[in-house]
């Protein structure tokens, strides 16, 4: 399942946290579930319309885009597919797509529904490319055209904020993060879901899952007792819980339908050049 990497040019660095191309065969299962992250998704998928079912209501689109999101996204796999996946942070979701990221979160939705026609001309100029150098090429630069228009700032301490969630793996309790940045409890839930999508609480969350997801593909990883205790949940089965509920299926079926697709993505995030 081949994965091709991507070194995004400069401009995008603060807005895209990585890209890669994908090249994979149809899966056994005929679904890929697409799991919540700390990152706003944008994929063009170039061989077929890509269905995808929740979070939010269904949609079948050449481009797409994904929000923060608590639950999976169902994805058609029953056929092969090729394309694109760019991660925005969710301050680059207003900078790229012209919305805040609160407006996307828990909703995967056609690109064509935020740009217009250009969504169409960008997946037909990707279509036409000459190779996955050019491809990657001409969507950083379409998107580095889209960096010019105004974007409403997001408070440091929201900023603030949201590091210390995913610097701490999640670890960090909101009211902590509120002594932090020297705003109530309450007034930081709400300033931190505006600008993201998510509260605190659940960013938090987010980013235990992450945490998880990251010690589960490690061809070394530790016994499931010891990934619980390390990625700050109460014991195996509150993992257990939190992995179906975030997933949307159990750790085992998890490993076994999805661990090949997962590897090969995560190398291509990991850097590198267009190929």
């Amino acid at each position: 399942m081949p994965a091709h990497r991507h070194v995004l040019q400069a401009p995008l660095r603060p807005v895209v946290a990585a890209a890669h191309g994908y090249s994979s065969p149809a899966m056994p299962t005929g679904l890929h579930r697409g799991l919540p992250s700390a990152h706003l998704t944008l994929v063009v998928e170039l061989a077929a319309p890509l269905r995808v079912t929740g979070p939010g209501p269904a949609v079948a689109a050449h481009a797409v885009v994904g929000g923060l999101h608590t639950r999976p996204a169902l994805i058609d796999a029953g056929r092969p597919q090729e394309g694109l996946q760019y991660a925005l942070t969710p301050v680059g979701a207003q900078a790229l797509l012209g919305v805040p990221a609160v407006e996307l979160a828990g909703r995967t939705v056609d690109l064509a529904d935020l740009l217009g026609r250009a969504a169409d001309r960008l997946v037909d100029d990707l279509v036409a490319a000459d190779g996955w150098a050019e491809r990657f090429a001409r969507l950083d630069a379409a998107l580095v055209d889209r960096l010019s228009g105004p974007v409403v700032p997001v408070p440091p301490e929201v900023r603030e904020a949201w590091r210390l969630v995913h610097g701490s793996a999640g670890r960090c309790r909101v009211e902590e993060l509120a002594a932090h940045v020297g705003w109530s409890r309450r007034h930081l839930a709400e300033r931190f879901r505006l600008a993201t999508g998510v509260t605190p609480k659940q960013a938090a969350r987010i980013a235990r899952f992450e945490a998880t997801r990251r010690m589960l593909v490690d061809p070394g990883r530790p016994p499931l007792a010891e990934v619980a205790t390390r990625c700050g949940y109460a014991d195996q089965p509150h993992l257990a819980r939190e992995w179906r509920a975030l997933a949307g299926c159990s750790i085992g079926t998890w490993l076994r339908e999805e661990l090949p697709f997962v590897q090969d993505t995560d190398a291509a995030a990991a850097g590198g050049s267009g190929s």
